[in-house]
């Protein structure tokens, strides 16, 4: 097939260059039939829901001309299966099954109609993310039940599981899962042929196979005990809340492993922690779709329904975008309903909260938050040069169980966008005593160190007790600066800093000409470079890589403000911003990169101002113009 990647988000642009009539005419389930009505404009969608539509038939394609990358194939079969058996379903509300909108059928029809080799279901892990009120405690039930009634059927000793984030919403989510099995039971054809042939007992706390003892746990992500199970299907429920760690998403997909055709489903409405595995594994997944060439990902189902940005706020006819529920004809309810929300929101200073929960987008809740999540997502970058470029170091050394961190501002000039520009970038040292190990240490701070060290994004510290080593610290950074020739223009470290931080500096004075200073940590001395590094990412000034210990830093970081200026600050001691503090230590300088004066500069003479090497150079070569003075000063 021919190699595609999606560009500047334009799905629609690179749709219409392909042919899908074979697909078109040979498959009219609903999830072929959605993907084709999204990217025809028939259904309003947002970008990651026409990149999943695509992803869709472009599969459909590789699987018709057998393309041997491409070990899966889409069985209509499997696909009336499960929508039959969710005609069945009743809503515990009502009563009675409520018939399904398209969307809702394509989810079922993509979850379970793509199959593997040995026709085991295709996607093991599948993210599921809408608005509010959109239906999906349905839709998990269905999902829940069907794996039991049907996939386990003629199974022994399966496990599956509904899991909520803590005991509490796991208990009142499963009521839901408890009455959804009571109303099956008075089905009569469920009835004697499942739930009294096989002995099923539905309880307040699990569901039990007599006979075959397939059982459904209700367990909660805040117990952790997940390493002794292997799930033929799980769901997390409310899986963007921020009690849900990657650690135990690994315990759950690792014992998976042993288990035929089995499947792990996130769903959840955005919350307000955007740095959480949900959201995270949704961007990862948004990345590969987007380089359809590549098969990274094969097995990772992603659907999320969101509003493509804040400024739709006010344009209630593109809410359909999160709230596709808002298909059903006539649907004037929902929408006064929204709008009533949002006017409450508005007048009571709360309007992000609408946008998080009503149109399902990642806006991070505290009013004192330094960066928004766009403005961090928009600066990120594959790559980016720095050999032999000029640098201004910031470095902020731990206290207690913070990390040490080193960060570097690359200024350059975008001619193209005729404008000044900073590529920035970070090292951590991780130190562990406090915690106790560096596993714990990751749980703490919801960081998978030991594989950003894989990634170069950190250091874990040699120190046997888990301290700091300094000097792991200064060979790691004089190492990174001759590798990359790098030109030191600044290193502004902490002067509150400890012992280790003096001995780094005196030692750094002792083997380089860099410009050293402490840094001031009060308002009235980094107020400005904080005040001017938030600006930059405003203005889009600000490139980074995709840094998980970085990004993570930046979204943590929370303002104070005085009379005098701002300050960064963090809400938890696990919040981990060191990153942060020592990238506005080395803006303190930077900022002034294509300026001749600055606070490196304050009161000294531009002789001063010389390093040792262009203070000789200057005294042998005097007419080198340094100084910048003329010939008929003499």
């Amino acid at each position: 097939m021919e190699k595609i990647e999606i560009k500047n988000k334009d799905v629609i642009g690179t749709y219409q260059k392909q042919n899908y009539n074979a697909i078109a005419e040979k498959y009219r389930d609903p999830a072929t039939k959605y993907a084709f009505k999204v990217l025809n404009g028939e259904i309003l969608a947002g970008y990651k829901i026409k990149l999943a539509c695509f992803r869709h038939l472009q599969d459909l394609k590789r699987s018709e001309e057998h393309d041997i990358s491409f070990p899966y194939h889409y069985d209509l079969d499997e696909c009336k299966k499960i929508l039959n058996f969710a005609r069945l379903c009743p809503d515990v509300n009502v009563g009675k099954p409520l018939p399904l909108l398209l969307w809702q059928k394509a989810i079922l029809c993509l979850m379970i109609g793509w199959r593997d080799e040995l026709n085991h279901k295709r996607f093991t892990r599948v993210s599921l993310s809408v608005a509010r009120t959109n239906g999906k405690t349905y839709l998990v039930n269905i999902m829940l039940w069907y794996a039991y009634m049907i996939e386990a059927a003629n199974k022994f000793n399966q496990d599956l599981a509904y899991i909520g984030p803590v005991a509490a919403q796991a208990k009142k989510g499963w009521r839901y899962v408890e009455m959804f099995g009571h109303k099956l039971s008075e089905i009569p054809a469920f009835k004697k042929q499942f739930f009294d042939r096989y002995g099923v007992d539905v309880q307040s706390e699990q569901v039990k196979g007599g006979n075959t003892q397939n059982n459904i746990l209700r367990m909660s992500n805040e117990s952790g005990q997940f390493d002794s199970y292997h799930f033929l299907f799980c769901v997390a429920d409310e899986a963007g809340d921020t009690h849900y760690t990657s650690d135990n998403f690994s315990k759950i997909t690792s014992g998976q492993v042993q288990t035929p055709n089995h499947q792990f489903v996130q769903i959840s409405t955005a919350y307000d922690d955007p740095t959480v595995p949900f959201h995270s594994d949704q961007l990862r997944m948004t990345e590969m779709m987007e380089k359809d060439y590549q098969r990274s990902g094969d097995e990772f189902l992603v659907l999320v329904w969101e509003q493509d940005s804040p400024n739709e706020l006010d344009a209630p006819e593109t809410w359909i975008k999160s709230n596709p529920i808002l298909m059903i004809k006539n649907n004037q309810t929902m929408i006064k309903g929204l709008q009533t929300e949002k006017d409450n929101k508005l007048n009571d200073g709360t309007i992000n909260d609408f946008k998080n929960r009503n149109l399902n987008m990642w806006m991070q809740l505290k009013t004192a938050t330094y960066l928004k999540l766009s403005e961090v997502e928009n600066s990120i970058v594959n790559s980016y040069n720095i050999k032999g470029q000029d640098v201004y170091i910031g470095f902020d050394s731990s206290m207690f169980s913070d990390n040490t961190a080193l960060a570097f501002i690359f200024p350059f000039f975008d001619e193209r966008k005729n404008k000044q520009k900073f590529f920035i970038m970070q090292h951590s040292f991780i130190p562990f005593r406090q915690s106790g190990s560096i596993e714990i240490k990751e749980k703490q701070d919801g960081i998978k160190y030991r594989k950003m060290v894989d990634k170069g994004f950190c250091t874990i510290t040699a120190h046997p007790q888990g301290l700091i080593n300094i000097e792991q610290v200064y060979d790691w950074l004089v190492n990174f600066v001759n590798h990359n020739n790098l030109n030191v223009k600044f290193f502004g470290y902490d002067r509150m800093g400890d012992y280790r931080v003096k001995e780094l500096v005196k030692t750094l004075d002792a083997n380089f000409d860099w410009p050293l200073l402490d840094v001031a940590q009060r308002t009235s001395e980094i107020g400005d470079p904080t005040k001017f590094l938030q600006e930059r990412f405003a203005d889009n000034s600000i490139l980074m890589l995709n840094d998980p210990v970085l990004k993570k830093a930046l979204l943590n970081a929370e303002t104070y403000e005085d009379k005098i200026g701002m300050q960064v600050d963090k809400a938890k001691a696990t919040y981990k911003i060191d990153a942060v503090d020592a990238l506005i230590d080395a803006m303190y300088q930077a900022m002034y990169a294509t300026k001749d004066y600055g606070p490196l500069e304050k009161g000294k003479t531009e002789v001063e101002r010389m390093t040792d090497k262009q203070m000789l150079a200057w005294y042998m070569n005097p007419e080198s113009g340094l100084l910048g003075g003329d010939d008929d000063d003499f």
